[in-house]
């Protein structure tokens, strides 16, 4: 049974926006270079196994290229990495912005995060107009600093 109910997206957004958030450039290796998009839907799901799950609009154009491949990377900005959430946010732009080098799945992987997560992929939903990616942490690493922050509709400094 599915309940719909009608609402304003505007002020659903508002709301939603009352939450805070990180920041993340989610990452992965395709047959045309690498790619990747910002993400602030980003959680972490279990310890044993160790889970995390990212969600990408249906609407962008790097959704397919996450999901049809096996292996992806969450980067955690750092505070002072705002530049690099604009950039990945734009399609086909990024890259030349930041040091990365591919790891052994060929997924691109930041030389500078505050952490990372190296994941391949523990199953992929249908969450209405976008796909939640849920992942098993092969690898992580992590540095000091502080987080980029986002919260209604700002970036906190």
């Amino acid at each position: 049974m599915t309940l719909t109910v009608s609402i304003d997206i505007s002020t659903y957004k508002k709301a939603l926006s009352q939450f805070a958030t990180g920041v993340t450039v989610v990452t992965c290796g395709s047959e045309e270079g690498p790619v990747g998009i910002t993400a602030n839907s980003f959680t972490s799901v279990s310890l044993d196994p160790p889970l995390i799950l990212w969600s990408a609009s249906k609407n962008s154009k790097r959704h397919d290229y996450f999901a049809s491949t096996d292996h992806f990377a969450v980067h955690i900005l750092k505070k002072q990495q705002m530049d690099l959430c604009f950039k990945f946010a734009k399609p086909n732009e990024g890259f030349e912005e930041v040091e990365w080098k591919y790891n052994s799945h060929g997924v691109p992987i930041f030389t500078n995060f505050l952490a990372l997560f190296e994941c391949s992929f523990h199953a992929k939903y249908d969450g209405g107009d976008h796909t939640i990616f849920l992942g098993h942490v092969n690898n992580f690493n992590f540095n000091t600093g502080d987080p980029l922050v986002y919260l209604k509709g700002q970036y906190l400094d």
